[in-house]
């Protein structure tokens, strides 16, 4: 949290929701990634292009401002390989067993008030909590 600001968490907590927001009025879809990328895994469909596009931005964004002139920050990951590859396929584990991940259920689903996403995203903040604890201060990993 080197680079935090208050005004920039509210601009960019802002754009997030406003473009959720936007997404659903529309297409009519949920703005959940892993549902997107779910809907890419399946049997092509018309619907793919969309999808595509969305993912490529999530990609193409950063290195488009990057090309601006702004700063990314450095990424550094301390796991090794089979660790990422477990930690990853937990990931996907979790979200198709919550019927979503934390785009749609915390950012999405919060927002149009639905209790299934308020008890998933309380799950989702709950297990992490504990992962932090276990994985930072219990076995000092």
């Amino acid at each position: 949290m080197d680079g935090f600001t208050p005004l920039g968490a509210t601009l960019g907590g802002i754009m997030i929701g406003a473009s959720a927001a936007l997404f659903l009025l529309l297409n009519g879809r949920i703005a959940g990634i892993s549902g997107i990328l779910g809907g890419l895994l399946a049997p092509p469909s018309r619907e793919s292009g969309w999808r595509v596009a969305f993912l490529a931005g999530l990609i193409l964004a950063p290195l488009a401002y990057a090309g601006l002139g702004g700063s990314l920050p450095p990424v550094t990951v301390d796991a090794s390989y089979p660790v990422l590859a477990l930690a990853g396929l937990l990931v996907g584990f979790g979200a198709r067993m919550g019927s979503g991940c934390t785009s749609g259920h915390g950012v999405c689903g919060i927002g149009r008030g639905s209790p299934r996403s308020l008890v998933a995203t309380g799950t989702f903040m709950a297990v992490a909590i504990l992962t932090v604890l276990v994985a930072r201060h219990l076995t000092g990993a």
